[in-house]
């Protein structure tokens, strides 16, 4: 992939696309090339929804080839929810198309001067931005049923619903799957409310007549990629938990690790939880005629996904996925599956990040706006939302405006994004994570969960403080790396177990690129992008108050462990001393 395609909405006269050779970004991919552009290129103090932000869709180094699991793609962007520099992560189709193009960055630029929108055809004979009013409001289930009628189905969307047109903070871009329904989202952090400040709709990637990108190395990335796919095969997560119960295995796992945050982060168990748990899920499933195993993608091996259909029989969502069965879930205290399906369903076609509205959501229940546990007041919630309501532009701006206007002191959000389903009191290495990420709270910047919970790449105890700033230090760099490479996160698994399988994935990215890499070229890599990324938030205004969980963690005791955040201000402040 050398070149870049650079998009300019706010072209006088009319948008104008052009491409350019990759020039002082070469090499780089996903998350390394989403955020070297933002930082390099986008002033720090703009105004994330304003003509100077940006919004950068990388595949990863190995995307558009033969790797496995190489189907990630990287959205890049100053974040209208956190005001710093964001990347989020999706699966879908879109990514190794789009690698196949031989693009290393799609950016859209500029601002329209109207209220126009548009849809953006992109395939091997170049581009065309063609406005088009008529997808105006649209869901993305509607939306991307009307591009497919239009163009065909061998074509991948990535598109905003509603709530992006409507700039809300919480507004997430949708990619379409193998089958081409909108369910993998790039969820954190607002993406879709720049996407929506662009007046872009619909992104449209058609790959007829490319071929599958070729290594420097073909025999040696051939014999690494076969390594590590019987590495991801024998891992007992990767291998056997997520493709037969998906993410969610970890409702009763994190449940009976006394962590899963309940009622708005008060307690660590929900008592009901088994209602809600992937094996529960996986038998609903089993018996509707859906599937329990499913990829995201071309490529993927581990299937953590699934296919939820209702009592009918009929398609729903896709298998919600452990942090939307936790936020819409044990968070609000509802334990009936088919109600959180269909918010699922409902945060996809609206595009809303699952997590910030469950967040959201748990935070309106505790101001007194629904009772916990009520599905069905949540789901009006989640509907006033859709509408674009006085109320739903509240919660769709996030858990942290919501608190706000409704004045709850709990609020569990850090630079403004909210935290996923673990409390950092139980998974402390998970709290350092959430203070310190340049991305707001991330469960997936470095998730200490794996060495705090499950054991993955050694031990570090879950309730204390100590050893947790080198584990969150050493995952967030790992992570960083990995997200550069269009690879799913769940690989970490393996390679943090199986050195076998850690030498496969370097040989398969040497054998890509031509190099010999190693370990240390992995945390090189890790480094400078969060070097990049810290350095903009700095410019942003941010400091190491920004780096800090709510006190109401350093204060309040979590049940059942009684415990509270331990790990210090000063020891935060050594996460990035390398």
């Amino acid at each position: 992939m050398n070149k870049i395609l650079r998009i300019n909405m706010g072209h006088k006269g009319s948008p104008k696309a052009r491409e350019e050779y990759i020039g002082e970004y070469a090499g780089l991919g996903g998350r390394a090339m989403t955020s070297a552009i933002i930082a390099k290129e986008v002033p720090p103090l703009c105004h994330p929804l304003g003509e100077d932000n940006k919004l950068v869709f990388a595949p990863g180094l190995l995307s558009g080839s033969y790797a496995a699991m190489s189907g990630r793609i990287s959205v890049g962007f100053k974040s209208p929810l956190t005001g710093g520099i964001k990347e989020s992560n999706s699966g879908g189709q879109p990514s190794q198309m789009i690698g196949r193009l031989e693009y290393a960055a799609i950016i859209l630029e500029g601002k329209p001067n109207d209220d126009t929108i548009y849809k953006i055809i992109i395939n091997k004979d170049g581009v065309d931005i063609v406005p088009d009013n008529s997808l105006k409001m649209l869901g993305n289930y509607d939306l991307v049923a009307k591009i497919k009628k239009e163009c065909s189905d061998k074509i991948a969307c990535i598109s905003i619903g509603p709530a992006g047109e409507m700039k809300m903070a919480a507004a997430s871009v949708a990619f379409t799957d193998m089958e081409m329904r909108p369910t993998r989202h790039a969820g954190r952090g607002g993406a879709g409310a720049v996407m929506g400040s662009k007046g872009v709709k619909v992104i449209i990637v058609d790959d007829s007549g490319t071929k599958t990108r070729v290594p420097a190395d073909p025999e040696k990335f051939k014999q690494a990629n076969q390594v590590f796919v019987q590495g991801l095969k024998k891992h007992p997560v990767t291998g056997e938990g997520l493709p037969a119960y998906g993410t969610n295995i970890l409702t009763n796992i994190v449940n009976e690790a006394g962590a899963y945050p309940t009622r708005n982060f008060t307690f660590g168990k929900f008592e009901t939880c088994s209602r809600i748990s992937g094996e529960t899920q996986a038998e609903i499933e089993t018996a509707r005629g859906g599937l329990t195993t499913h990829g995201c993608h071309k490529g993927c091996v581990i299937q953590c996904s699934g296919i939820y259909n209702d009592k009918n029989g009929n398609f729903l969502t896709k298998q919600p996925e452990y942090e939307t069965v936790w936020a819409h879930g044990g968070n609000c205290e509802i334990d009936d599956p088919d109600a959180i399906a269909m918010m699922d369903r409902m945060d996809d076609d609206f595009g809303l990040d699952t997590i910030e509205m469950g967040a959201a959501i748990g935070v309106a229940m505790e101001a007194g706006l629904a009772k916990f546990g009520d599905a069905d007041a949540a789901i009006s919630l989640l509907k006033e939302v859709g509408s674009g309501t006085p109320l739903g532009r509240i919660l769709g701006n996030g858990a942290a405006i919501t608190g706000k206007v409704f004045g709850v002191e709990r609020v569990p959000v850090v630079k403004g994004q909210s935290m996923p389903a673990y409390d950092p009191r139980a998974v402390q290495g998970q709290g350092v994570t959430y203070a310190t990420s340049p991305m707001g709270a991330d469960h997936t910047a470095g998730y200490a969960v794996a060495t705090n919970l499950l054991g993955v790449g050694g031990s570090v105890n879950a309730l204390k403080p100590e050893g947790q700033i080198e584990l969150s230090r050493n995952l967030q760099i790992a992570t960083a790396a990995i997200d550069s490479t269009g690879m799913c996160l769940f690989i970490a698994f393996a390679i943090l177990d199986q050195p076998e399988t850690f030498q496969a994935f370097l040989d398969l990215i040497g054998g890509f690129t031509g190099q010999n890499l190693t370990a240390d070229d992995v945390t090189s890599l890790g480094k400078s992008i969060l070097n990049n990324e810290r350095d903009f938030n700095a410019r942003a205004g941010f400091t190491s108050k920004d780096d800090r969980l709510p006190e109401y963690f350093k204060k309040n005791k979590f049940p059942p462990h009684n415990v509270k955040f331990e790990v210090t201000d000063e020891e935060l402040d050594q996460v990035f001393n390398w």
